[in-house]
């Protein structure tokens, strides 16, 4: 398959309201409005490859960039690879398509966790915190989950849109997995409130911390 051929096939696929609340929703006209599902059905449909998948990449069509994403194989990109890929795009969800099924699965991951996670660039940020909040609920191994919470404490409420969701993931995570730090991970997302007045879809977690936190340790039945 053609850069050409593939952008025809999502052409065919748009819709104009998926086209509109993409672009509510920070994307620009380049895109063509297909539904998730749809490019998802497009991906094990049709095989790609990795060089058609940085192509469609570098077309900046949304659309292209959410199917590209399940065609790139993360062993052929180097660190600084992906690091540009996160940095280049502002959409937050290729954002959260590409770090979930690429930089998590990528063998640098943790070398590119620890350099975003100092960085301003506000997506780069989201990605860091993302691979943190992951860590802390599978392998907290010699994460300073103390320290953690002082970054959060400090920093959230402040903190870019982008980073701010993936950091409070953190701070939920340190509280539901981490009993010995529930009682402040509690407090500190009471204290500066982000979130709390999140509209949450009936039967869905709210993602204000200490509602997320006692629900995900009533679910699981972890003694508070």
């Amino acid at each position: 398959m053609t850069v050409t051929e593939a952008l025809a096939k999502l052409e065919a696929l748009g819709n104009e309201k998926v086209r509109n609340l993409d672009i509510r929703n920070g994307a620009d006209t380049r895109q063509f409005g297909v539904k998730l599902g749809d490019i998802r059905a497009l991906a094990k449909q049709v095989k790609g490859d990795h060089d058609l998948a940085m192509a469609l990449w570098e077309t900046g069509n949304l659309d292209a960039r959410l199917l590209a994403i399940h065609w790139m194989k993360p062993k052929a990109l180097s660190p600084t690879d992906l690091d540009e890929l996160v940095r280049s795009n502002a959409v937050i969800q290729a954002c959260d398509w590409l770090n979930a099924y690429v930089v998590k699965v990528h063998p640098e991951k943790e070398a590119l966790r620890r350099q975003w996670m100092e960085s301003d660039h506000p997506i780069a940020a989201r990605a860091g915190w993302s691979l943190t909040a992951e860590r802390i609920a599978k392998d907290a191994g010699d994460l300073d989950l103390a320290a953690l919470l002082d970054r959060i404490e400090r920093e959230l409420a402040g903190a870019a849109p982008q980073p701010q969701w993936t950091m409070n993931m953190a701070l939920a995570n340190i509280g539901i997995h981490h009993a010995a730090h529930r009682v402040r991970a509690l407090a500190i997302g009471e204290t500066l409130g982000v979130y709390r007045d999140y509209p949450t879809p009936p039967g869905c977690t709210s993602p204000f911390a200490p509602l997320w936190i006692g629900e995900m340790v009533k679910r699981q039945n972890v003694r508070a």
